[in-house]
């Protein structure tokens, strides 16, 4: 009896560990003899600390400690802003059925040091945001960000059900007047889901 209940244990013991495993996040991403890496715990999507130390950058950039509400499910690298060094994108998740994602990301400052690179709130643009429930997927294809998601019916809130479309929305970065890089809105359609 006690061989069962320790088996048992042993068993659920295992189990938590590989479930922490597959939490964590820890990559190496470059562009050429550039690049990141990124290493979080994940265990925790309310408090999540992420560490993002430069690979070939010149000795004055130093590893940076981040907190992100989410658990980090992917990340890219690529020059976004066009100035020849390597950009970082981290997709974050919420630890929720909406699925509704965030991004965060870095901008290389020529091998010397990071800037931020702001990404809007979808909730900011009212065109964007209707029938938006989540279930974001995000890729980058050559330097534009592109997210898409399913469009909800939006007129009886009791019950939203979704349309059969799909938004895609592309973004490119770009400097605003006081030269912070910031993700902006290039274009925006709906298509039919196959």
């Amino acid at each position: 009896m006690q061989k069962k209940i320790g088996l048992a244990l042993l068993g659920m013991l295992c189990i938590a560990c590989l479930q922490a495993q597959n939490r964590r996040f820890d990559t190496t991403m470059k562009l050429g003899k550039t690049g990141y890496r990124v290493n979080s715990t994940n265990r925790n999507p309310d408090k999540n600390m992420v560490t993002i130390s430069p690979i070939g950058f010149e000795n004055t950039a130093r590893d940076v400690s981040i907190e992100v509400k989410g658990r980090i499910r992917k990340s890219e690298v690529d020059d976004l802003n066009a100035d020849g060094f390597p950009d970082l994108l981290l997709y974050v998740f919420p630890e929720d059925a909406k699925n509704k994602g965030s991004v965060i990301a870095i901008s290389s400052d020529k091998n010397q040091g990071y800037a931020p690179i702001f990404f809007p709130d979808i909730v900011d643009d009212p065109k964007i945001r209707t029938g938006y429930m989540g279930n974001d997927q995000f890729a980058l294809m050559e330097g534009t960000l592109v997210r898409r998601f399913p469009v909800y019916a939006t007129a009886d809130t009791t019950d939203l059900k979704p349309t059969g479309t799909m938004r895609q929305v592309m973004y490119r970065v770009q400097r605003d007047e006081k030269g912070t890089l910031r993700f902006r809105v290039t274009r925006t359609y709906d298509f039919n889901k196959p």
